[in-house]
């Protein structure tokens, strides 16, 4: 513990930037890659969904009712695991739930819009031939069944919510533009708008909770996708964050826990609107989110695969490693492989 304070806190010298690291991960070969890509075209082509042949939204398990309790957060959900939110009558408790899970399959439908525009911004600039192609567009049409499975459950919960805070949906217009120029760090935001929501669903299919057959199902499908989408993003950053120059790569180093907050912030957070409709002091939310061991150990599980990514990809250095560490995204040690569940030790 002590060794880990000291590097916290160690004061920033030159030698910190490390711009000429002497070993650089190489990545996959073209051949190697090229074969990722096949797999994860051909796995969409056998095993894809679409929002309305595979919901049966009018099937009366999937009616929505502000009186049923399965839309009481679950335990894995820091507020849902909160003494504040247990403490709170029934009623008040299940319209918090139904709130939170509206705004966050609204905010899934925004971000996987700008996903959207982002790959079509991408494949337009690509050589004929390029193996990244076909995938994307296999994504692509997967994300927009995304878009339409959330919006659907947005309107059949009947809140309306605006999911992602006032300011990202100001910029959004510019991000996707961020894909051509800056292509390693669009991925990276992929990954940080894929990897909470991700972690997150896969805890509350993990639990033994009961959850409404509706947002199940949604999990499921989603989860179920999603794995090809966030296996292709690190292997794209693995293969190009290698390859950017040095001053490029020191950047995106830096850039890479900054994307991973702010974006994982906008999907984990609930917004000030939910603070303010039911009274949630904002102290709690600094302790459920931010201030706690809890949510220490929490933001650290989420991250583990990204930060795995960044020691493989070269984009971990002294100083971003400050950085994960400063932004309470670092964890007893990244994940030794993608979606390793977090460790739970016997009392």
């Amino acid at each position: 513990m002590s060794a880990q304070v000291s590097e916290n806190h160690r004061p920033f010298t030159p030698e910190m930037i490390d711009l000429d690291a002497p070993e650089i991960p190489e990545g996959l070969s073209d051949a190697e890659y090229g074969e990722v890509l096949r797999r994860l075209s051909q796995a969409s082509v056998d095993r894809h969904f679409d929002a309305f042949a595979d919901i049966d939204w009018d099937h009366p398990d999937f009616a929505v009712r502000h009186d049923d309790p399965r839309w009481v957060l679950p335990e894995v959900d820091p507020l849902g695991g909160s003494a504040w939110y247990k403490s709170q009558p029934l009623e008040k408790q299940i319209a918090m739930g139904l709130w939170r899970q509206a705004n966050i399959f609204k905010v899934g439908w925004q971000f996987e819009n700008i996903l959207i525009r982002g790959i079509m911004q991408h494949v337009f600039s690509l050589r004929n031939g390029a193996p990244e192609y076909r995938y994307l567009m296999h994504e692509a049409t997967e994300e927009c069944h995304h878009t339409q499975m959330f919006q659907e459950a947005v309107n059949r919960i009947g809140i309306d919510v605006s999911g992602m805070p006032l300011w990202i949906r100001a910029i959004s217009p510019a991000l996707p533009l961020v894909a051509n120029r800056l292509p390693v760090a669009f991925f990276i935001g992929v990954l940080a708008g894929e990897e909470p929501i991700d972690h997150t669903q896969k805890a509350i299919l993990r639990s033994r909770d009961e959850s409404h057959p509706m947002m199940g199902r949604i999990m499921e499908i989603h989860v179920a996708e999603e794995a090809r989408h966030i296996s292709f993003a690190h292997e794209y950053v693995k293969r190009n964050a290698p390859r950017l120059g040095p001053v490029s790569r020191f950047a995106a180093a830096l850039a890479f826990p900054v994307i991973m907050r702010v974006l994982g912030d906008a999907i984990l957070v609930p917004p000030k609107e939910f603070r303010r409709t039911f009274g949630v002091p904002d102290e709690l939310m600094d302790e459920l989110y931010w201030d706690s061991p809890a949510s220490q150990k929490m933001l650290g599980d989420t991250f583990a695969d990204v930060r795995m990514l960044a020691e493989e990809s070269g984009l971990m250095n002294p100083l971003s490693r400050r950085l994960w560490k400063k932004l309470g995204m670092w964890g007893r040690r990244p994940a030794r492989y993608r979606s390793e569940p977090p460790v739970k030790f016997a009392a």
